[in-house]
């Protein structure tokens, strides 16, 4: 196992002269091991770990200037919608959203001073699919960067750089880490000059992860594979139990024949992932019963840990997000989110059953 250097400070040797490391806002060795992973399992040359998965994207957007534009898929984790709408439109960054699996529009979208286009594929929480290699080819086209959000997917079903993108972003909290025990972000690139610009912010703005944290989301690598092996598995065999019942009105899963982008997924990744989310038939108050009688599902925010997690994005993770701007992308107040763990799949079955009677 790769040490844990619980270090901030080290000895130098001379007047500017270290032995690599200085200081540990700036690199650590622990730190240094799980970039170097990070970086390799998604076929990148360079990876740059954050505190958080929303501190790795503000570290992405400080590749922008005042007065730059952004195009986006429209349906976004709710933190990084509030990170574009609350935080960067503060600088004069403007965004404008495009229905995530309308290739033609993200070109429509581009403007004089477009400088990025950024996707989630597959999204949060909807789960649709942008084809990463026909976006990538129309943002380079007009020499734009295009940024990937590759959490949902982990860089075991799906690489964005072998497809044209620029940047990979994850919230390594998720999939990557996968046991719920610690927030953490990642950037890969294979540019130099957006690595080393990126590089600065991380030490010039400091919410870098702690020795620990890095050692932690290392371990959690280990079991990556095996990991989101299962966790497709079972959300796969939910997916289509969820299909059948009387009371879901709607299923999105990649997986399903019956999903708009189901053969983009068989092309773009190699597994459709551990995420399921289900309209429900009936009111806000239908739900608030279901989530309350769940035994194995946990009803909480987050995702991609080893148990099975259920969040309600209108109120949880998406709360953020307008009501307005949320129900005309199609995320109502009777949408659920399934994180589904590796847990016996019967189980899982089970719970849900007993949950929806």
């Amino acid at each position: 196992m790769t040490p844990i250097y619980q270090t901030s400070t080290y000895a130098q040797t001379g007047l500017g002269e270290h032995k690599g490391y200085d200081y540990s806002r700036s690199g650590n060795p622990t730190r240094t091991a799980l970039e170097a992973c990070i970086a390799a399992l998604e076929n990148g040359r360079y990876g740059l770990a954050f505190a958080s998965g929303l501190a790795a994207e503000q570290g992405v957007l400080n590749l922008l200037s005042t007065g730059d534009h952004m195009v986006s898929s429209d349906d976004l984790y709710g933190g990084t919608y509030r990170l574009f709408e609350s935080i960067m439109r503060r600088y004069n960054i403007e965004t404008t959203y495009v229905a995530t699996s309308a290739t033609e529009d993200y070109e429509k979208a581009i403007r004089p001073n477009t400088k990025m286009l950024w996707l989630e594929t597959p999204t949060n929480p909807l789960l649709r699919l942008a084809d990463i290699r026909l976006v990538a080819d129309i943002a380079h086209r007009h020499k734009i960067l295009l940024v990937v959000d590759n959490t949902f997917s982990s860089p075991y079903f799906q690489q964005p750089l072998d497809l044209g993108a620029d940047i990979v972003v994850h919230s390594t909290t998720k999939y990557i880490n996968g046991h719920s025990d610690v927030i953490g972000g990642i950037v890969v690139m294979n540019n130099e000059e957006v690595y080393q610009n990126i590089q600065f912010y991380q030490n010039a703005a400091g919410a870098v992860p702690g020795p620990f944290d890095a050692w932690l989301t290392l371990r959690g690598v280990k079991t990556l594979a095996i990991r989101m092996r299962q966790h497709a598995e079972n959300a796969d065999a939910i997916a289509r139990f969820l299909s059948e019942h009387p009371r879901v009105e709607k299923v999105y899963y990649p997986g399903l024949p019956s999903h708009p982008d189901h053969e983009l997924a068989k092309r773009q990744m190699s597994g459709f992932g551990g995420m399921v989310s289900c309209q429900i038939k009936g009111s806000s108050a239908d739900i608030d019963k279901i989530v309350r009688r769940f035994k194995v599902f946990t009803f909480a925010e987050s995702l991609g840990g080893i148990e099975s997690l259920v969040c309600h994005p209108a109120s949880m993770t998406h709360g953020a997000i307008p009501r307005e701007t949320r129900e005309a992308y199609g995320l109502t107040d009777t949408l659920l989110r399934l994180s589904v763990g590796i847990e016996d799949s019967e189980d899982l079955l089970a719970d849900l059953d007993q949950a929806l009677a």
